[in-house]
């Protein structure tokens, strides 16, 4: 707008000092400058407006925007978490997957193994149960023998005590313990003191005895002799209570042995001394008691050890 009215300001001055013809030119341009100057003008307004709309439609969409930048920083923050959240449950899944997975086949083979340490325990025990029914048929047999055998002693028992009977008043007794019979029978029925030769009734008692084991031929026999505690004072052959009691023994053998139906082999003499008393060597009923000779009546047990041993 300067530019233009010094422009005019110039013209003005000039007029006067220029021709009519210069001077309508200039005034031709003077109108036609005013002319554009009024259009530019009138641009400029319209552009003005059209700049106030357009800051005024920035302000707008400034604002919009700052608060799309508010929600979406908002927005951002929370997706970082939920991101965050996602990938830490993500892992827990994962590492829970493998786990259940490691887990699932761990307990596959645990149940494989087991199946087939069952299937192997099934078999042991159905071998270990064929060996317990073998077993118990064995036991079986071996409770039949057992029976056979007491049944048979206990029949021993009883015809020897019937056939001892007249013997028993004169120091003999007829016992039965730990599957053994025993036929006790004091000095005084067989020898004199110090003496090792069978009396005569003490043959008669040993001969009942011999007339019964020779029909009981799988009777084991073992004679026993014994002594008190007093020490031997003989001479001879007999140096002590051991070659007493071992003379007695074999003596009573040798009575035995004159029954032929008694196989010798089934003879046993023992010499027990003073080792073995019944009752107490302080008294002489004691150490009458402890002078003694024991028959004991074993059942062979041929048949039950053979059978223990298969």
């Amino acid at each position: 707008m300067k530019k233009i009215v010094l422009s005019l300001v110039v013209l003005s001055v000039l007029s006067s000092c220029v021709s009519s013809k210069k001077y309508q030119e200039l005034d031709d341009k003077y109108i036609k400058l005013r002319s554009e100057n009024v259009e530019l003008k009138d641009q400029l307004d319209t552009l003005a407006n059209k700049s106030l709309k357009c800051q005024s439609a920035l302000d707008r969409l400034t604002i919009r925007y700052n608060s799309l930048k508010s929600k979406y920083e908002t927005l951002d923050k929370l997706y970082t978490v939920k991101d965050n959240a996602y990938k830490k449950l993500q892992a827990s899944y994962d590492a829970l997957s493998k786990s259940s997975s490691q887990t699932l086949a761990y307990e596959a083979e645990k149940s494989q193994r087991l199946l087939k340490e069952l299937e192997k325990k099934q078999q042991e025990l159905a071998k270990e149960r064929a060996a317990l029914d073998k077993q118990i048929k064995k036991i079986q047999s071996l409770e039949s023998l057992i029976a056979q055998k007491d049944a048979k002693l206990n029949n021993l028992k009883g015809s020897l005590n019937r056939a001892l009977n007249k013997f028993k008043g004169q120091g003999l007794k007829v016992t039965q313990k730990n599957g053994k019979i025993y036929i006790s029978m004091e000095n005084k029925l067989l020898f004199d003191s110090g003496s090792w030769h069978v009396k005569q009734n003490g043959r008669d008692a040993i001969k009942t005895i011999s007339n019964i084991l020779s029909i009981n031929p799988d009777v084991e026999i073992m004679i026993e002799g014994h002594t008190d505690n007093v020490p031997y004072h003989g001479k001879g052959a007999i140096q002590d209570n051991w070659d007493l009691s071992v003379k007695r023994a074999t003596s009573v053998v040798r009575q035995l042995m004159n029954n032929k139906n008694i196989d010798p082999k089934r003879l046993i003499p023992a010499g027990r001394s003073k080792y073995v008393p019944v009752a107490d060597n302080s008294t002489p009923e004691g150490r009458a008691k402890n002078r003694r000779i024991e028959v004991i009546l074993t059942p062979r047990l041929d048949e039950i050890m053979n059978l223990l041993n298969n």
